[in-house]
């Protein structure tokens, strides 16, 4: 069990810890009934906007299950250089959405898994092998506010999952409504004012009570679950490769942004012990992204990354140990390879996830505030680059149709609050004086800020 150090939470399993087998099987269900919807959900967003039938797309959901498990587990465990042996939960994001279905709609989907295939070793395996290299130019202030536009540029799509998701007859409806705010507070009573097991499975047993309280409601589909198969076989080059470079460089710039949403949801992780993710940590992590990511691709899987929603689990539980990731790791895998259990998992509506959902995403947010202020000083230099960076971040999530005379290009790049964010505070910081700077020392600060004689 952990210790509470300076900066710490108290921590109910440290990482290294293993809770007792039935315990680490309840927190990984946890793990993977928080991010198994938004995890699939990307695929069934491509699916319309790309026109797949329904076969495809039920197998495309299965192996990023399949391989989201197996990131999972390699995040946990590591193999060789690949892999953090943090608790990292891996699931496919939607940063590359709009590139997916654009890309796929225009070229086919063998163009969308050529530029993975190239570009997600290429980028991010490149960023992880060198990353001392470039880990200065990531201070605390820099990969804390990417945790935070992370977390909070996720808020508007808890609030529609909680509303019965996008697009609804009955979006905003008082029972979808009621029933995501019934599921947040039993989340927050049981975390706030219980302890032991209650307070670990809080996500889990608010999510547990919101799928019973639905039932009778009417509002789950049981039919996927009939429909579906009992085991899936992996398809490998089912829909073959492409590589047209236009789509290879769109991806190679949504693989540096997935990169630094990477070392952001590990900095909010380490945040809980009080500290940033060390070379050899953010070098594994990174590594997984790409390699896993590229060797997907030939099965049809979709980027794989870090999950932010599971990085808030970690905080608002206390339980950082990464076998419990690693067993979610496992459950993912076997939900990839027998559909019919996995239609299981994903019949549970929009509004029990949307009420789960806010409270993490939140949690993620706060953890990207914590870690700025446990390492960065709030001196007027940082403080103007929090403005500028979150300001362009939430500017451009809450009104995207700001940069609508820009290029088609531009506009997928600078069109994501991370982009703009991220890359806000990277250049801010590296140009600026300050302790965190990478391009100023200490003895240059101090010629910089020293008094002279005309100052006296």
């Amino acid at each position: 069990m952990s210790t509470e150090r300076d900066g710490e939470l108290d921590l109910e399993y440290g990482l290294d810890d293993r809770p007792p087998w039935p315990k680490s099987i309840l927190l990984g269900l946890q793990h993977v009934a928080v991010m198994i919807v938004p995890a699939t959900a990307v695929a069934y967003i491509v699916a319309d906007g790309v026109g797949l039938a329904p076969g495809d797309t039920a197998y495309i959901v299965q192996m990023i299950l399949l391989f989201s498990g197996l990131a999972t587990v390699i995040q946990a465990y590591t193999i060789g250089p690949v892999g953090a042996k943090l608790p990292l939960v891996m699931g496919t994001s939607f940063t590359f959405v709009g590139a997916i279905t654009t890309v796929g709609a225009e070229f086919g989907l063998a163009a969308v898994f050529g530029a993975i295939l190239v570009s997600g070793f290429v980028v991010e395996g490149a960023i992880g092998w060198q990353f001392d290299r470039v880990k200065p130019f990531f201070p605390p202030l820099v990969t804390g506010l990417v945790v935070v536009i992370i977390g909070l540029y996720l808020i508007p799509t808890g609030t529609e999952y909680a509303a019965g998701g996008a697009g609804a007859a009955d979006f905003g409806a008082a029972h979808n409504v009621g029933l995501a705010a019934l599921v947040l507070a039993i989340a927050v009573v049981l975390n706030l004012f219980t302890r032991g097991v209650a307070r670990l499975l809080s996500i889990l047993a608010a999510i547990v009570v919101g799928y019973a309280v639905a039932v009778p409601l009417g509002m789950v589909d049981f039919s996927p679950i009939a429909e579906a198969s009992w085991i899936a076989v992996p398809s490998p080059t089912r829909y073959g490769f492409e590589f047209e470079p236009i789509a290879i460089v769109t991806f190679a710039f949504l693989f540096l942004v997935s990169a630094m949403e990477t070392v952001g949801d590990m900095s909010g992780v380490t945040a809980v012990e009080g500290r940033s993710p060390d070379g050899e940590e953010v070098r594994g992590a990174l590594l997984t992204d790409g390699v896993v990511s590229s060797l997907g691709s030939i099965f049809a899987v979709f980027p794989v990354t870090t999950f932010s929603q599971n990085v808030g689990i970690v905080s608002f539980t206390g339980v950082m140990s990464r076998h419990v990731v690693a067993v979610s790791g496992g459950i993912l895998a076997l939900l990839g390879l027998s559909p019919k259990i996995g239609a299981v998992v994903t019949t549970i509506p929009s509004a029990v996830f949307g009420g789960a959902v806010l409270l993490m995403v939140g949690m993620v947010a706060a953890s990207g505030v914590r870690l700025i202020v446990l390492h960065t000083e709030f001196d007027r230099r940082n403080m103007v680059i929090v403005a500028v960076s979150l300001g362009l971040g939430l500017g451009i999530a809450t009104t995207p149709e700001a940069i609508q005379g820009l290029p088609p290009a531009a506009r997928t790049f600078f069109g994501e609050p991370v982009i703009l964010t991220a890359l806000s505070a990277l250049a801010l910081n590296t140009a600026v004086p300050g302790e965190q700077s990478p391009l100023f020392d200490e003895a240059a600060l101090e010629s910089i800020t020293r008094p002279g004689p005309s100052d006296d």
